[in-house]
């Protein structure tokens, strides 16, 4: 029987990291994902804008304040392909 493909977008360490951090928390904006991930702005972007791409997470601008913040939510889509995820990691683990 053939295993079962872990997502390719979820298998990344800093996507897998922020779809963690948002599957716990309703939302989160950059600068505290930027923190927790101890990611760099540059790299950060990157990743959120293909989890965005993928609709695994929304993301929403906030200008009303002197400084633009973005926050980032995780999407019904976002939560069923995490709880994928995990249990195709289970299912590998299963047959040990």
């Amino acid at each position: 029987m053939a295993m079962k493909e872990l997502d390719p977008l979820l298998h990344s360490q800093l996507r897998l990291a922020i779809m963690s951090i948002l599957l716990n928390i309703k939302e989160a904006d950059f600068v505290y994902l930027k923190e927790k991930t101890e990611s760099t702005a540059g790299n950060l972007s990157v990743q959120l804008e293909k989890l965005a791409s993928a609709g695994y997470i929304s993301k929403n601008t906030d200008s009303s304040g002197t400084k633009s913040r973005t926050i980032c939510q995780m999407t019904d889509i976002g939560r069923q392909a995490m709880l994928e995820y995990v249990e195709t990691l289970k299912s590998y683990f299963a047959g040990l």
